[in-house]
């Protein structure tokens, strides 16, 4: 039982891995969770404010690699053009926006009282 559970930590790690590899937007997004962090430090934010920026960067995280995941099988599954392929890939790609204006938005609502 042990075992199984490393290889699916192996696995995840794996696809974090195929995801930033393969998405640009995710290049983006761990570009934007690094600048985070560094800016967090230097900045000496607060432990509640380190626990909101975790979960908004966590969330988008999550919703990039849910959104590619979903990509990944549509087009293996539909490789043609299909008008519910293409909602579906909307929804989940509108999904990431929601999630990283929300996540933007937090950042500003943290930062910008550090900054002025």
């Amino acid at each position: 039982m042990v075992k199984k559970r490393i290889e699916s930590f192996g696995h995840a790690f794996k696809g974090l891995a195929i995801l930033v590899r393969t998405q640009p937007n995710a290049k983006f997004h761990l570009f934007a969770t690094i600048f985070v962090i560094i800016l967090g430090l230097f900045l000496n934010i607060s432990y509640t404010d380190w626990a909101i920026l975790a979960l908004a960067v966590g969330s988008v995280w999550a919703a990039e690699a849910l959104n590619t995941g979903l990509e990944f099988l549509a087009d293996r599954v539909a490789p043609e053009w299909h008008e519910l392929v293409g909602n579906a890939k909307d929804v989940a790609a509108g999904g990431v926006l929601a999630v990283s204006i929300t996540a933007a938005v937090a950042g500003l609502l943290i930062f910008l009282p550090y900054i002025f």
